[in-house]
């Protein structure tokens, strides 16, 4: 494959050929875009949404960058680990559907492991309470991980870690799972697992990958996005206080 990225048109109806995709045929299509990934999603689609939840992430953390665990799930070619390296972070384990994707991934030489788990059909490859800082970044959705993926995270995490999450508001047709998504964020809150530290929107999350380009002789449109930043709590009870990390 040419490791030449697409123009706006090409990467649209690629998207648009994606349409009802189930998890596993999304798996085989990242397999396939895996070299040409970063040019077409993250420079041809604007995707900004690392750097939103990373700015979140930084702006609400007083840990110490250099000895905390991160997972980093579907983690992709390795965008989130990148630009929290540069910020001080130096400890990663990262998850994808995609073996093509972790290939790309470990070009990087950042991540201190790295693990191969179609989620939603397979247990997340990390063990319970172990990882400062949680991060899924745009996985969530129709056809990639399903919303009982939550739970997993949030076990993946210590007491008093962090879970940050940042979902693309793509179309009508992902409303049910949205729906889904914040009633099973909210029962962890309820359960007393994890409380909210922040909820942000964003408004320019991606390019809108629906939208013809010739629409966009007036400016450019955007999708919105939803950042959810949570911290586990600190005892099994869930009465506890939790620390600042």
């Amino acid at each position: 494959m040419s490791s030449k990225g697409r123009n706006l048109a090409e990467v649209r109806n690629l998207l648009q050929s994606c349409n009802g995709f189930n998890s596993e045929q999304t798996k085989k299509f990242y397999d396939s875009e895996a070299e040409t990934y970063e040019q077409d999603f993250v420079d041809t689609l604007a995707f900004r949404a690392p750097h939103q939840l990373i700015d979140l992430l930084v702006a609400n953390f007083s840990g110490d960058r250099g000895t905390v665990q991160v997972l980093d799930v579907a983690c992709g070619t390795g965008l989130v680990a990148k630009l929290m390296f540069k910020l001080g972070f130096r400890n990663f384990v990262e998850v994808d559907c995609s073996e093509r994707m972790l290939e790309e991934a470990a070009k990087t030489k950042l991540y201190q492991e790295l693990q191969p788990a179609l989620l939603g059909t397979e247990p997340l490859p990390a063990q319970t309470g172990t990882f400062d800082l949680v991060i899924l970044v745009g996985g969530l959705g129709v056809g990639f991980a399903p919303v009982s993926v939550i739970r997993e995270l949030c076990d993946a995490a210590k007491p008093g870690g962090l879970i940050c999450l940042a979902r693309g508001n793509h179309s009508s047709a992902e409303k049910e799972f949205g729906t889904n998504l914040e009633g099973e964020l909210q029962l962890l809150e309820d359960g007393g697992l994890w409380s909210r530290v922040a909820v942000q929107k964003v408004e320019r999350y991606m390019l809108d990958p629906q939208v013809e380009a010739s629409r966009r002789d007036e400016g450019p449109v955007y999708i919105t996005g939803s950042l959810y930043l949570y911290q586990k709590t600190c005892s099994s009870e869930g009465n506890s206080q939790n620390k600042k990390i």
